[in-house]
């Protein structure tokens, strides 16, 4: 991951333990001081280099976002792209950021050759509940834009709703999805919230703060896909959660993915492009 931190600021966001790891705070901390490698392209070329190297599919965002607002200026995302492009390796985005939009002349050159997928994470189309939410987000109706301009230009993007708040988004799911198709998404996603360690008691508070009345209520249903706890971590279950009201979520969303076109099988990215450019100044060996 290139950048640590969460500048965006989602309540919600899974990532803030990580800032907890290195002993700063989950909440302000994660928001504001900030971790990131200014070489991180010049590594992924060194590895890219190594004799053996068998590439596979990289993703970037599953942590943190690589398109939060220090981006613009770093630009560490875009180098990091750049590498791939010119070794053709394959890369899966996950960003709710619509600054993605700036890499199109790169991401369409990848698209071309079957190396990239962009999934953009959606969470609620209400603006109030967005801001409050992700204060330092793109607005869900410039996510929905990128989406458009990415389609456009032959990038395929997965629409994600990340995270289904039980009690709070889950009502939008037809309409997020809807909506997303009418965009250009060929494909859907979903992540059931996720509460670990230091988030739950931040998550709470929030709630308690902006939803005074339904909190109680809300922390009910998410802990009813989590077999009664805050969160379960087990690996197959931390995604998706368990219990009625999962199972609900998993029904409604599959049957708004068939009904919007947003169910057929994604194409695996290419991997078999990979090649190794001559570094600049080598020559080519006689034997």
């Amino acid at each position: 991951m290139k950048c640590a931190t969460g500048q965006h600021g989602c309540i919600y966001c899974y990532a803030r333990p990580s800032h907890a790891y290195w002993g700063y705070s989950a909440g302000l901390d994660f928001e504001s001081k900030l971790f990131f490698k200014p070489d991180a392209a010049a590594l992924l070329e060194k590895t890219f280099r190594k004799r053996g190297y068998v590439p596979e599919t990289i993703a970037i965002g599953a942590n943190t976002d690589p398109y939060q607002p220090i981006e613009k200026r770093l630009r560490i995302t875009r180098s990091i792209l750049e590498t791939c492009l010119k070794f053709k390796h394959p890369v899966g985005l996950i960003t709710k950021s619509a600054s993605v939009t700036r890499d199109i002349d790169i991401l369409s050159q990848m698209a071309e050759l079957g190396l990239v997928r962009v999934s953009l994470s959606v969470t609620t189309l209400d603006r109030k509940l967005a801001r409050a939410m992700e204060p330092r987000a793109s607005t869900p109706q410039r996510r929905m834009e990128a989406i458009a301009q990415l389609s456009s230009a032959g990038i395929p993007v997965t629409m994600m709703t990340a995270p289904v708040i039980p009690g709070l988004t889950d009502r939008e799911i037809e309409t997020l999805l809807k909506s997303g198709a009418e965009a250009g998404a060929r494909s859907a996603s979903y992540v059931v919230l996720r509460l670990p360690l230091e988030i739950a008691d931040l998550f709470r508070e929030w709630l308690e703060s902006e939803r005074p009345d339904a909190a109680g209520k809300i922390m009910s249903l998410v802990r009813q896909t989590r077999g009664g706890k805050d969160y379960d971590a087990t690996f197959h279950k931390r995604g998706r959660g368990e219990g009625p009201i999962a199972e609900l979520i998993a029904q409604r969303f599959e049957k708004a993915r068939r009904r919007y076109g947003l169910d057929g099988e994604r194409q695996p990215l290419r991997t078999d492009l990979f090649e190794v450019p001559l570094e600049t100044g080598a020559q080519m060996s006689l034997f």
